[in-house]
């Protein structure tokens, strides 16, 4: 075998196993209850400001998420920072059970520019980026004014995290965006507690 047939030979496996990736991220999608089909439609936030949002933010509670609740045990994070115009860097990095920092790379695409609350993230391979798969509804649907935390979902209210700019947020506050989430058309029950977090 040439070395240019095993250099095509291993490119591509590369894109059989990206695909293969963005296959499963999409059934783990599919398989997630999704809203009643009469809820309204969801509603981010009036503004996003990207240089106020840029930096590291503390996973609080989420919605089960099968690749994250089997990859990561605790300290879940995700680090934003500008890249052009209008995409940003993504970096989300937690802690398996075995105590080794498992960490990821992507990039989102600001959908709705007016806003900025409306996002796309993709964590393909830079080169199967332009690939109409693998992409995830970004929406900050709720915001505190000092940018402390964020409640981040998508269309359908599959899925939902509760991230704050400290690993610990107070109860009172805690309480106060869980007793606003059924106003969003999400159910409180299904939020599972990140571990050390609360």
């Amino acid at each position: 075998m040439t070395a240019t047939s095993k250099c095509a030979r291993l490119r591509g496996a590369a894109v059989l196993f990206a695909l293969a990736t963005s296959a499963s991220l999409l059934g783990a999608c599919a398989s997630a209850p999704a809203a009643s089909a009469d809820a309204p439609p969801l509603q981010s936030v009036a503004k996003v400001d990207l240089a106020r949002y840029a930096g590291t933010w503390h996973e609080i509670a989420r919605y089960p998420f099968g690749i994250q609740d089997r990859r990561c045990a605790r300290d879940t994070t995700a680090t934003y920072r500008a890249r052009t115009a209008d995409t940003i860097a993504v970096v989300n990095r937690c802690v398996q059970a075995d105590g080794a920092e498992s960490s990821v790379e992507g990039v989102a695409w600001i959908i709705d520019p007016v806003t900025n609350a409306r996002l796309e993230v993709s964590f393909l391979p830079t080169w199967l980026r332009w690939l109409p798969i693998g992409r995830g509804d970004y929406w900050v649907i709720d915001l505190a004014p000092d940018y402390g935390w964020v409640v981040v979902g998508e269309p359908k209210r599959r899925y939902l995290w509760i991230l704050a700019r400290t690993p610990t947020l107070d109860p009172a506050t805690y309480e106060a965006i869980v007793k606003r989430l059924p106003s969003h058309g999400y159910d409180p029950a299904r939020l599972v507690p990140s571990p050390g977090r609360r």
